[in-house]
């Protein structure tokens, strides 16, 4: 092996490839494998900043060569070129890798040719989709088919990916399959127990692989091995080498922290004024509503041209919601019927892709033509936000019929579908152009008005564009609520901030589903995914108080959202003052607001900082072994620590009461003392404890040593209603607890001006 030293990278000539490894920064370094004559300099989803020169130093060892930063020590086995990857102060191995392989393969392009295409056009639960008959393929280039081998330790957990739809918490043991589709969010990256992560720069479908077979990542279509070794004293540490490399994430509107009400659907703005004045009447805050789709004229699915009939009034209506210091949001969908201008548009310009329904948003000039239709009607008609739907966006014959495939079936069978449409190297990336096009369009027109995209699908680097992810249509199960909760907990140890989920999951019936819904779908036999266990909805106390329950959660995740269909979702459908349920949403809406100072200390956080918001315990506590396993709890920020309730005290299915304790075991992490955010009783960390969990009751905990900004009495996120701010001090056990007002110099960030919370170290809790 030969190996050649330049002033920024290290050069190897293997047998029959070679490779670079370059130190990004000390503790963050690039290699590139290829078997090309050049490396391919270029990425989608890497953006770092200005390279600062890195010192590093190149020796030899008998059948090693290393590559030492004041960080980390790398050997190169001469050998077999494969790397070991050291800590340069402990000497410990973060990593060793077991391999690398690029295998050439044909990229194959599906086209009509010179045929017209033929095209079925059909409704879907999922909207309307084109599926092109006359399709066949040719040959488009050649690429490769890359594999990285891992060789784990033996106690090692491995942690991110993305959000799949298994719950799957550590991978450990696992299989998994990365690609876009309705509740499937891949991120080719993961982090390890042992002090480090690995970001792979690659856009196509994946699989990571540990089980007998091997332990590795495999990339279905690459032009080179490109992935960056990420490392750091704690797992904050490597997000924020992580969002170095793809990009800071984009600041939100403060209003986008309040609570937002969805459902599908409102069918007027009329509708979604009454919506607003009715929590103003109630007294109960809120600061968004949702237009779910269907504003668009009867037939012309996707237009971002409303229907004049139901939403002629939209600008007068907009004002109103707007005088009621609240927004809107509104769906907008990349495909089109045909026929439709816009639709028309984007044929004549020749910016659809080959389904002739979806536009081509990898064209600059196509997102500019999709701005520029979202702009005319939507936009300059008074709605603040986009709700960007099935952002897949292609499922296939997947996303239907009464079985769910086997998890390989899946992969193949959409995946295909993906690549019939896309080129396979950039096939999981559709939804972070489409992302990339609304903010930065968005941007151009204005300043003035954050750019917040609420987006069922995305990618690696989206955190930049505003893009809020969710986690796609689930259906309403106790057993759903456990693995949202560990979705949630690996879209953030892949970096990513923003996400957030349908609270009360989007389907609730099962059985009945035919008779209920969306109304798009034709299709009478039963669905696989829309298996909700409550076929009353709301007249189901069953199904009201597992949606309390996820109300609960979803209080600490953050974005905060209720949405769904087969039952209406807003506040007074649950019963009226003094019923349990209806006080208990009422309570955690108000606690929302209560927190928002220190939400928003959050979000200025993620953005100056790099800082996660929803933290798996990973985060902070990483050595306790007992921490690491928790599932259902989290922190929220560096100062809450929230325990989800995930099985039913109450009630069963169809109202059935059941006798059932209402506790919950509690694990509270080692070297930290926690206060019991309701009744104050302080406890040590390191022990499991039992917290009574009445239906208005989360466990919920404030480590000692805290300080948490709070406010009473809003409405909205932005008001203004002339109380101070106050901390709750939650000493170490030998201290006085106290109150007093907030400090003049921590001062609310207004819209358009940061003025983060400099609270680090510090934790905080309410009044």
């Amino acid at each position: 092996m030969e190996y050649f030293v330049s002033e920024n990278y290290i050069d190897f000539i293997l047998k029959d490839a070679k490779m670079r490894l370059e130190p990004v920064t000390a503790s963050i370094i690039r290699c590139i494998y290829t078997k090309n004559e050049h490396y391919k300099p270029e990425s989608v989803i890497i953006s770092r900043k200005k390279d600062i020169p890195v010192k590093f130093t190149v020796s030899e060892e008998e059948g090693k060569v290393c590559l030492s930063t004041d960080k980390l020590e790398i050997f190169i086995l001469q050998d077999t070129g494969n790397i070991i990857w050291k800590d340069k102060n402990t000497k410990e191995v973060f990593l060793k890798e077991a391999g690398k392989s690029l295998s050439k393969i044909d990229v194959i392009r599906y086209t009509t040719g010179d045929e017209k295409p033929v095209i079925d056009r059909v409704k879907t639960v999922d909207g309307e989709r084109n599926f092109v008959k006359n399709l066949r393929t040719v040959v488009e280039r050649s690429a490769y088919r890359g594999k990285l081998n891992f060789e784990w330790q033996d106690d090692e957990g491995i942690y991110g990916l993305g959000q799949a739809e298994e719950g799957i918490y550590n991978y450990r043991k696992h299989s998994q399959y990365l690609y876009q589709h309705n509740m499937r969010i891949p991120m080719p990256i993961f982090v390890s127990t042992k002090g480090y992560g690995i970001l792979v720069d690659c856009n196509s479908l994946m699989t990571f692989n540990d089980d007998e077979n091997g332990s590795y990542l495999f990339l279905d279509t690459v032009d080179q091995l490109d992935y960056y070794f990420i490392t750091g004293d704690k797992t904050d540490d490597i997000i924020a080498g992580y969002r170095y490399l793809t990009g800071d994430a984009a600041m939100l509107p403060k209003w986008a922290f309040g609570y937002v009400q969805s459902k599908e659907q409102y069918y007027t703005a009329e509708e979604l004024v009454d919506i607003i004045r009715h929590y103003r009447e109630l007294k109960v805050p809120i600061d968004c509503v949702v237009q779910d789709w269907n504003s668009w004229d009867p037939g012309n699915w996707g237009e971002k041209l409303v229907d004049k009939t139901r939403y002629g009034n939209l600008k007068e209506c907009m004002d109103q919601i707007h005088d009621l210091h609240a927004h809107a949001m509104v769906s907008v969908w990349p495909n089109m019927n045909a026929g439709g201008k816009n639709h028309t548009e984007f044929l004549e310009a020749g910016y659809l892709l080959n389904d002739y329904a979806t536009y081509n948003a990898f064209n600059e000039e196509a997102r500019k033509m999709y701005w520029k239709q979202a702009k005319e009607e939507l936009f300059n008609g008074g709605f603040d936000a986009w709700w960007c739907d099935s952002t897949e966006p292609f499922s296939g014959p997947d996303w239907g019929g009464e079985v769910k495939r086997e998890p390989w079936e899946r992969y193949n069978l959409v995946g295909t579908e993906h690549k019939k449409y896309l080129d396979p190297a950039y096939a999981n990336l559709f939804a972070l152009m489409h992302a990339k096009g609304i903010y930065e369009n968005q941007k151009a027109e204005t300043t003035d008005i954050r750019v917040l995209n609420l987006t069922r699908s995305g990618y690696a680097s989206g955190q930049k564009y505003g893009a809020m992810l969710w986690s796609g249509d689930t259906y309403a199960s106790w057993e759903t609520l456990k693995k949202q909760i560990i979705e949630g907990l690996n879209v953030g140890l892949s970096g990513y901030p923003y996400w957030t989920l349908d609270i009360g999951a989007f389907f609730t019936v099962g059985d009945k589903w035919q008779n209920r819904g969306c109304g798009c779908n034709t299709d009478p036999t039963p669905k696989w995914f829309w298996q909700g266990k409550y076929n009353e909805g709301v007249k189901d106390a069953g199904y009201c108080e597992l949606y309390v329950r996820w109300l609960e959660f979803g209080t600490f995740l953050p974005m905060f959202r209720s949405h769904g269909t087969d039952t209406p979702r807003e506040i007074w459908n649950f019963g009226k003052k003094g019923e349990m349920f209806y006080e208990t949403i009422e309570k955690f809406i108000n606690l929302r607001y209560h927190l928002m100072p220190y939400i928003y200390s959050l979000a200025g956080a993620v953005r100056l900082q790099s800082a996660t918001i929803m933290r798996s315990l990973l985060f902070d506590y990483m050595e306790d072994k007992k921490a690491r396993e928790i599932k259902d709890g989290f922190l929220f920020g560096p100062s809450l620590l929230v325990y989800a309730v995930t099985e039913p005290m109450y009630y069963e299915a169809n109202n059935i009461k059941i006798e059932k304790e209402k506790k919950k075991d509690c694990y509270l992490p080692e070297e930290s003392c926690w206060y019991d955010y309701w009744t104050g009783e302080a406890y040590n960390g390191g022990q499991t404890i039992t917290i009574e969990t009445p239906i208005d009751i989360i466990p919920l905990f404030v480590k000692a040593g805290s300080i948490l900004p709070v406010t009473e009495g809003l409405q909205y996120a932005d008001e203004k209603n002339g109380l101070p701010w106050k901390y709750k001090y939650t000493p170490e056990p030998t201290e006085p607890l106290y109150y007093m007002k907030m400090k003049e110099t921590i001062t609310t960030m207004k819209t358009g001006h940061i003025q983060p919370l400099n609270l680090s170290g510090m934790i905080q809790i309410i009044n």
